[in-house]
């Protein structure tokens, strides 16, 4: 048997492919795991990082306000470095204002040198200002001596009189971009705020992280009780902690491990030019409104090109970089708004990673190919956009190895399930092969179907080769379903229609039903008919849903007979229908029109009681007659004896003269000639003159004008036209008049010649009363009326002639009036030759 085979090869498909899944599954998982545990793929997340804070913008803020050392201001006053005056006189001017803060980004690690001996102590104006102001915030930078990094502060003088010190350095990636910044650097235990945060620290503006509040600047003119204690825990004063050394480029502090804490990840507003500027110039000459600067951020800073210390950002746009001055007004701005971006923790990263790829496999087990690669990319998609949704929201999750992993699950999982499809389709269709093929088929050459095709396409076009014989067997079903004579329904175990064959449509729209396709069959039966009186089982009486029990299966071996609403005589079977596994899977139902079966079995009833009563009759008065004449006491006459010998031989051949002739009639061979059936009423006139006339009944016949030219059996015709002459005569009084009318139909051709013959056989007898005329053209009916002469006849001839009438595809009609007359109507087509 090859079905059993079949099924442990697909159980075992299963299997394989569940133990697939899951290395599968494991595999990636472990992947993806090890990537996410990397919190960032450089070159797969940095760039999208920046692509996240290019779309993530937002306007600058008012309070912020950059004063440039541009190329307008260096072109009006002369090349750089510019006296220190300068920087007094500009930092005076915007003090006028009453700022929050002023950063004067320029780096004063040396005195500034003396022309002569008469000149100006620039330095001195410089920190009479600072001090003056006690608002301003000057940067510190860090360079590397010996084998360690030392920081190099402004000079003495300056280092005493400023607000504050903070340091401006960046951290810069491996590709060279500032994307963060640390807001505390140190040596020695000295800690330095960046320049930002030590800008936010004067301008009242307490800055917060995940570890609570920072420290503020620390390092100021000793006058100023300022100094609050560093992370350490230790006194960041400049007497305390200022251990380095003093030489000519300015103070710096011992060499020694550098240290680094609060790491911020800049989110820049935008690029370049983004915030308020003013030219460094326009400050100077006083063309700067004295309030433009009032409870602002000042920050004093090179944006010239050539001598900006500029560097490379998420946000710089085409420029590529963006001077130093901007990207501290971006860290001052965070600080002020408690912005900032925080890298997601390992874990989270690591768990967020694997779950896209967990529910991408997952969906594989569930969906079709088609959907699931849809849901891949979905996937893909949404880890996209909530990388997005939790960049906006300040927590950056880098999503490239959840891309990765999910991106791989597809197409390996793909990979895989080919394998198994490769391996199912050989093995099905060998399995195919082996059953017999019921129906021809054309004979190919050898393996030139497959020539030039790979694995996959050869077992494709041999699953095609046994899908095709599968359709072609179904068609053959098909085909031979609708051209069975009986209406065919196939159901489900419980009754469901699934197929239905075109005579069974046919059948059912003659009952107004349409559309029985998904119909529970019971309920449809019972619609059609009452179920019949009998048992399937002892005291179970018959019910339509016991066609659809095995049990009673051989009660009903040879169908149940009902009659449908239309007074259609049909045979009900029903059989089961099994799997190849001899599993029940259905029922088959067939519905049987034997109207004619049972109209033949009334018919032969009617005959046997015909032949058995009418015919036997006459033949039994003639043996009885003879039974009585052979004895001389009871003998008749010789003439009586004759005359009764005769009329029973007589009724006996009329009897069996109208039985053959209903006979013929009624069979499929008809002699069709063209005959003008205006000769048809005249013959059967002049046959029926004599009978007319011993009943002194005149008989008249009326034909139009013309010729009347149809096809038709001329003997069976001129029969009919007799049989009704003669129940006319026999049914009509002495006296009376009988008309045969020969014209033509009212209704014309589009050549406007008539299409029909009419003719009428009008009386004027006894008439047919209303309770008869229903049985007129019944087999051996007669019809008797009261008080009336009985005639001769079994009840054939008028089921004779609408037989013939019928036969030559016309219409015999009658209308009848009790005591008036009868007239019969017979239309016929004429010959349209």
């Amino acid at each position: 048997m090859v079905e059993p085979t079949s099924s442990a090869f697909i159980g075992n498909v299963k299997r394989v492919a569940l133990r697939q899944w899951l290395a599968l599954t494991i595999a990636l998982l472990s992947l993806t795991a090890a990537l996410g545990y990397q919190n960032g793929l450089m070159q797969l997340d940095l760039p999208l990082y920046d692509q996240f804070m290019r779309f993530n913008s937002r306007p600058a803020r008012d309070d912020i306000i950059i004063v440039g050392i541009d190329d307008y201001s260096i072109s009006q006053l002369g090349r750089w470095p510019w006296q220190r005056t300068l920087h007094a006189q500009v930092i005076n001017t915007i003090m006028q204002a009453r700022p929050k803060a002023i950063g004067l980004d320029v780096i004063m690690t040396e005195p500034e040198a003396l022309t002569t001996a008469t000149s100006p102590n620039n330095d001195a104006a410089l920190s009479q200002a600072l001090q003056a102001s006690n608002k301003v915030v000057l940067p510190m930078v860090t360079a590397m001596m010996g084998s360690g990094v030392t920081s190099l502060l402004p000079i003495p003088e300056f280092l005493h009189t400023t607000r504050a010190i903070g340091h401006i350095d960046l951290e810069l990636d491996k590709d060279g971009v500032a994307r963060s910044v640390f807001l505390k650097e140190g040596q020695n235990g000295i800690w330095w705020s960046h320049f930002a945060l030590a800008l936010a620290d004067i301008g009242g503006q307490a800055v917060t992280d995940s570890r609570g509040e920072l420290p503020g600047a620390h390092l100021s003119a000793g006058r100023h009780d300022n100094h609050p204690l560093d992370p350490l825990g230790k006194d960041s004063s400049v007497d305390n902690n200022l251990k380095g050394s003093t030489d000519a480029n300015g103070p710096t502090v011992a060499a020694g491990q550098w240290q680094r804490d609060y790491q911020m990840h800049i989110p820049y507003a935008g690029g370049s030019g983004l915030f308020r500027s003013v030219p460094y110039v326009s400050v100077l000459k006083g063309e700067v409104p004295k309030d433009f600067f009032k409870d602002k951020y000042v920050l004093i800073g090179a944006t010239a090109v050539g001598m900006a210390d500029a560097f490379p950002t998420p946000v710089s746009g085409t420029s590529g970089v963006m001077p130093g001055i901007e990207i501290n007004a971006n860290i001052l701005a965070s600080l002020l708004d408690h912005r900032s971006i925080n890298i997601a923790p390992t874990l989270q990263t690591t768990l967020l990673s694997i779950l896209p790829v967990l529910l991408a496999l997952f969906s594989y087990l569930l969906l079709t190919p088609r959907f699931s690669l849809f849901l891949t990319a979905v996937l893909m998609a949404t880890t996209v956009a909530a990388s997005y949704f939790m960049f906006t929201h300040g927590l950056w999750v880098a999503p490239s190895a959840a891309l990765i992993g999910t991106g791989l699950t597809y197409p390996l999982w793909s990979w895989c399930r080919l394998e198994a499809a490769i391996s199912y389709l050989g093995q099905e269709f060998m399995l195919l092969d082996q059953e017999p093929h019921l129906l021809p088929e054309a004979i190919l050459p050898g393996n030139v179907l497959y020539q030039g095709e790979d694995v996959l396409e050869q077992r494709i076009n041999a699953m095609r080769t046994a899908a095709r014989r599968v359709r072609d067997l179904r068609q053959f079903i098909s085909d031979n379903l609708d051209s069975l004579p009986d209406a065919t329904l196939i159901t489900t175990i419980d009754g469901r229609i699934v197929v239905v064959n075109r005579v069974a449509n046919d059948y059912f729209a003659t009952l107004n039903i349409h559309n029985i396709y998904g119909a529970n069959l019971p309920p449809l039966f019972s619609y059609i008919a009452s179920p019949p009186s009998f048992e399937t089982a002892p005291h179970h009486p018959f019910s339509w849903p016991d066609l659809l029990d095995i049990q009673y299966q051989p009660a009903l071996a040879n169908g149940t007979s009902v009659q449908d609403q239309k007074g259609r005589d049909l045979l009900i079977k029903s059989a089961p229908c099994y799997s190849a596994r001899q599993i029940l899977s259905g029922w088959i139902v067939s519905i049987v029109d034997i109207s004619s079966i049972r109209a033949a079995e009334r018919s032969r009833d009617e005959t046997l009681r015909f032949l058995s009563h009418d015919m036997r009759a006459p033949q039994a008065s003639i043996l009885a007659l003879l039974e009585l004449q052979s004895d001389p006491s009871s003998a008749l006459p010789q003439e009586e004896f004759f005359s009764r010998i005769e009329r029973a031989s007589r009724k006996t051949l009329g009897l069996a003269d109208n039985f053959v002739q209903l006979a013929r009639a009624e069979s499929e061979s008809y002699r069709l000639e063209e005959v003008d059936f205006q000769d048809v009423v005249l013959d059967a006139s002049d046959e029926m003159w004599t009978l007319a006339n011993n009943k002194k009944i005149t008989l008249i016949t009326k034909i139009a004008e013309g010729e009347f030219i149809t096809k038709i059996d001329r003997s069976l015709m001129a029969r009919a036209l007799c049989n009704l002459i003669s129940n006319a005569v026999n049914y009509s009084s002495a006296g009376t008049t009988i008309t045969c009318s020969l014209l033509y139909s009212v209704e014309k051709g589009s050549d406007g010649t008539p299409l029909h013959v009419i003719c009428q056989v009008q009386d004027q007898g006894y008439g047919i009363a209303a309770a008869d005329q229903a049985k007129l053209f019944q087999r051996f009916q007669r019809v008797n009326i009261p008080d009336q002469p009985k005639t001769d006849g079994v009840g054939l001839g008028l089921v004779f002639v609408k037989t013939v009438i019928e036969r030559h595809f016309g219409t015999l009609s009658f209308c009848s009036v009790v005591g008036e007359g009868t007239t019969f109507t017979i239309i016929l087509p004429l010959s349209t030759v």
